[in-house]
C-alpha cells in the first residue's frame, strides 16, 4: 500500500494547488507589488514609488473612518448574528415542552416551518435584499416609517439611511436579517447530531433550558460556532458589507462617509478615482485586518475538543 503513495497524492493535489496558486495566491502577490507603484489601473506604464502609498494611507482620514466601520462590522455582526442563530436553533431543536407519548427532547411547535422562514432570506440575492430594505427605510414612503405612523408614532420619523448616526446600524440590521438563517440551519444540524440521551440525562438532573444550553449544547457545538464566527467576520469585512453599503446608502458610503467600509473604499479608489495602486494598498491593509481577525478568533476560541 505504500508503493507509489507520494506520486498518488501529488497527482491529486497538483491541479487544485496549481489553480489555487494561480487564482488566489498570485493575485495577492500582484496586489502587494502594485501597492508600491503609482499605477492608475488604466495605463500600462507605472513606476515604483516605494512606501508613498502606505504613508498616504496612514494620513488618510477617510481610510481611518472606513477601518473603524469595518472593525465595527467584524465585531458586532458576528456577535449578534451568531447569538441569535444559536438561540433560534436551540428553541427549534430543544426548546419545546415534553408531550405525553412523544420524545423527551423536542423543539417548539412548528419548528420545521420556522426553519424555512429563517432560511428564506438566503434564497434572495444580497442585491435584492439591499434594494428591498432601501425602499423600506425611505423616510417618506418606506414601510418602516409608515408602520410608525400607523401605530400613532407620527412624531418619530427618523431619516434612517439619511442620518449619519443611524445609517451604519441600519445597514448592520439588514446584514443580520439576511445571514442569520444560514447559521440557524447550520447550528440546527449540529444540535440534531447530539444524542438525545445527553439531553435526557440533563433534564433528569434538573437542568433548565439555560443551563442545558451553556453546559451541554454550546460546548459540543463549539467548533461549529468558532468556524461560523470566522466565516461571518469575513463576510462582514468583505463582499456582503460592500454590496449592502453600495446599494443602500447615499454616495455610496454616506452621508458624510458614515457608512464607508474598507472594501467599498478600495472599489471607489480603483474604479471611480482611477487610483488602482492606492486601492491595492488599502486592499493589503484589508487583507491584514481579515487575517488578524481570523487569527484572534481562532486563538481566543481555542479550547479542548469535546466529543460524544
Amino acid at each position: 500500500m505504500q508503493h507509489g503513495k507520494y506520486r498518488f497524492i501529488v497527482g491529486f493535489l497538483a491541479v487544485p494547488l496549481g489553480l489555487y496558486a494561480l487564482f488566489v495566491v498570485w493575485p495577492f502577490i500582484q496586489s502587494i507589488y502594485y501597492s508600491f507603484t503609482d499605477w492608475t489601473g488604466l495605463s500600462p506604464e507605472f513606476k515604483m514609488v516605494g512606501f508613498d502609498n502606505y504613508k498616504r494611507m496612514l494620513d488618510d482620514e477617510i481610510f481611518w473612518k472606513s477601518l473603524e466601520h469595518s472593525l465595527l462590522f467584524a465585531l458586532v455582526l458576528p456577535l449578534v448574528t451568531i447569538s441569535l442563530a444559536l438561540f433560534f436553533a436551540f428553541m427549534i431543536n430543544v426548546g419545546g415542552r415534553h408531550r405525553r407519548g412523544g420524545p423527551v427532547v423536542t423543539g417548539v411547535r412548528g419548528s420545521s416551518f420556522y426553519k424555512i422562514v429563517y432560511f428564506f432570506p438566503q434564497v434572495l440575492s444580497i442585491a435584492i435584499v439591499a434594494l428591498l430594505f432601501a425602499f423600506a427605510y425611505n423616510p417618506d414612503s418606506g414601510a418602516v416609517n409608515s408602520l410608525l405612523r400607523g401605530i400613532g408614532l407620527d412624531s418619530v420619523q427618523p431619516l434612517w439611511l439619511g442620518d449619519p448616526s443611524l445609517a451604519l446600524w441600519c445597514v448592520m440590521a439588514v446584514l443580520v436579517w439576511s445571514t442569520v438563517g444560514f447559521f440557524v440551519v447550520l447550528f440546527s444540524a449540529g444540535m440534531a447530531s447530539v444524542p438525545a440521551e445527553l439531553y435526557e440525562a440533563a433534564l433528569l438532573d434538573g437542568a433548565g433550558r439555560a443551563k442545558t444550553f451553556f453546559k451541554l449544547t454550546l460546548p459540543l457545538l463549539w467548533d461549529t460556532v468558532q468556524s461560523g464566527w470566522v466565516y461571518m467576520g469575513i463576510l462582514a469585512l468583505g463582499a456582503e458589507s460592500f454590496a449592502v453599503v453600495q446599494i443602500m446608502t447615499t454616495g455610496p458610503g454616506g452621508p458624510d462617509y458614515s457608512t464607508t467600509v474598507m472594501v467599498l473604499y478600495v472599489y471607489q479608489k480603483a474604479f471611480r478615482d482611477g487610483q488602482a495602486a492606492y486601492a491595492t494598498t488599502i486592499g493589503v491593509a484589508l487583507l491584514v485586518v481579515t487575517l488578524a481577525f481570523a487569527a484572534v478568533v481562532m486563538r481566543l476560541g481555542r479550547r479542548e475538543r469535546l466529543e460524544f
